[in-house]
């Protein structure tokens, strides 16, 4: 059963060389990338049950490509982080397919944005089941030569331009990877990141310094900012974001934004957390690297809060809004990741933030890929989001107006959406850190997340008022709405509902998911670094 592991990559990477080879055939190679994303979803949920949430499951599983055994061949694990990251990247694909279908013209449809797409899913799937550090470097590269194609879509001078900017940076930043990787080889002669939380965990018994970890961490911990649209890597976020098609958008702010943040808590609680290693920074000393990301996170996260909520309230656009929105976001995410490696390792306080934080991650993922996806509809419909110009839409298209609605309030976090859940954890985390010995850095992540949720407040609102409330303009008056786009969007509000009224199952997921991240003996054994691996 172990081969259910690679299914997702597998069905993913058919459709892309089947809707590549139906390039002539536009009807049915649209159906066929429809068809591609529903056997996604399938392959994901038959895996994620049979491995991980079944009731006889056995929690993880390891395949082994072309049956050489770790640490010396390609492993693929699936285990709870994985199969949350594997989920959430399932749900928003199916919907940015849907909507690109009745979006994108016929004819931008054809030859490769369909291919491309799923090439996306390739490379996202591939991180997230990834095994060892060169192969996560292969499918960044994956992802991101797609990206670079879909923010210059539209050939326009800001798309190629916008292209180009994202380019150069991610090309140093791969540099820097593989820059990294080869020092972590060098060091501990593997690069398979089980067999390298072993040789970490118990330097002596393999003749390994685990000094240069810490600096060697800190390039890849950068490389994942830039990844994730962190302050001061934020850059490329407003630009690409609306530049490229507004489906792919919501897939770069839903799931590839999030496989940084994943490759963070991955490599740092898995692979270098139990490395003995003394650290002391900005008042924080461990005996592990993670003495260095909590501050270092914690910096970035509280930045990007107040960036971006600052730059998303001066926009006047909604594209603007939501792009810098997603900027301010991911702080949300980041700061409980840094409060659980400040975080002593017994307790509860660790695996209680990484859920915070994957609890967050959904959220944004549904709230922030409705509200992307609202935005192209509302364009599409009136030809103009310009805050000013939208003015009676609540009024001329009722059912669009209340999904962007829930959308808003579940990023306020209004009761009982899913980011009422996501920033009440987040919240919870940052007090019951002061509680512990990490009053200073709790209580600044505290002061931060106050700031980001009066902003959130902000922004939002004057989204809803300035926006679609009040008299109805020129373009609202002659608008018509998409009756397949709507149906899309009501379906992502239902879901963003639904999951909030039947949160605990979601929650233990996500707990799960935290528990598979911080224990790296379980993710060792699974592996068989001693020889295979599997079930």
């Amino acid at each position: 059963m172990s081969w259910l592991v690679i299914a997702p990559l597998l069905v993913v990477l058919g459709t892309a060389v089947l809707t590549l080879a139906l390039g002539r055939r536009p009807r049915i190679q649209r159906a066929t990338s429809v068809a591609g994303a529903v056997g996604y979803v399938v392959a994901v949920s038959v895996a994620v049950w049979t491995f991980v949430l079944a009731p006889a499951a056995p929690g993880a599983a390891a395949y082994q490509m072309g049956d050489w055994p770790a640490p010396f061949g390609i492993t693929l694990v699936l285990d709870g982080l994985s199969a949350f990251m594997l989920t959430i990247a399932a749900g928003v694909g199916l919907a940015s397919m849907l909507f690109s279908v009745q979006y994108v013209t016929p004819e931008n449809q054809r030859v490769y944005y369909h291919p491309l797409f799923h090439m996306l899913l390739v490379g996202v799937t591939g991180a997230f089941l990834t095994g060892d550090l060169f192969n996560l470097f292969v499918w960044f590269e994956v992802l991101l030569i797609v990206s670079y194609v879909f923010v210059a879509f539209y050939g326009t001078d800001y798309a190629t331009a916008a292209s180009f900017r994202y380019l150069v940076m991610n090309v140093f930043g791969s540099a820097l990877m593989l820059v990294a990787i080869g020092g972590l080889y060098a060091t501990t002669g593997t690069l398979n990141m089980a067999d390298m939380a072993q040789r970490l965990a118990t330097p002596a018994a393999y003749g390994v310094d685990p000094a240069p970890a810490v600096g060697l961490s800190a390039l890849l911990l950068a490389v994942f900012a830039l990844k994730a649209g962190l302050v001061p890597f934020q850059f490329w976020v407003p630009a690409a974001y609306t530049a490229a098609p507004p489906p792919i958008t919501a897939m770069f702010a839903g799931v590839t934004k999030k496989v940084g943040m994943y490759a963070v808590v991955r490599l740092y609680f898995t692979v270098f957390a139990d490395a003995p290693v003394s650290v002391g920074l900005a008042g924080i000393d461990g005996v592990s690297p993670l003495a260095f990301l909590a501050p270092v996170l914690a910096a970035m996260g509280m930045a990007s809060i107040v960036v971006g909520g600052f730059g998303a309230v001066g926009q006047d656009r909604l594209e603007g809004v939501f792009a810098y929105s997603s900027v301010g976001q991911v702080g949300f995410i980041a700061i409980p990741i840094a409060i659980a490696a400040a975080a002593g390792p017994t307790g509860t306080l660790r695996g209680v933030a990484i859920a915070a934080a994957l609890v967050f991650a959904l959220h944004h993922a549904l709230a922030k890929g409705l509200l992307f996806l609202s935005a192209a509809a509302v364009e599409d419909a009136t030809g103009t989001d310009g805050l000013r110009d939208l003015g009676g839409v609540a009024g001329h298209s009722p059912v669009l107006s209340g999904a962007v609605f829930v959308g808003l309030l579940s990023l306020i976090g209004l009761p009982p959406l899913t980011g009422f859940f996501g920033k009440f954890l987040a919240f919870e985390t940052a007090v019951r850190g002061l509680t512990s010995d990490l009053g200073v850095l709790s209580a600044l992540a505290l002061v931060a997340l106050l700031l980001g949720a009066v902003l959130t407040i902000l922004y939002a609102t004057r989204v809803w008022v300035g926006g679609f409330w009040g008299p109805e303009t020129s373009a609202v008056a002659v608008a018509t709405v998409e009756s397949g786009q709507v149906a899309i969007l009501v379906a992502l509000a239902a879901a963003v509902v639904l999951i909030g009224v039947g949160f605990d199952p979601v929650y233990r997921f996500a707990e799960t998911a935290a528990s598979a991240a911080i224990d790296s003996e379980a993710y060792i054994d699974v592996v068989g670094v001693d020889g295979g691996g599997g079930t």
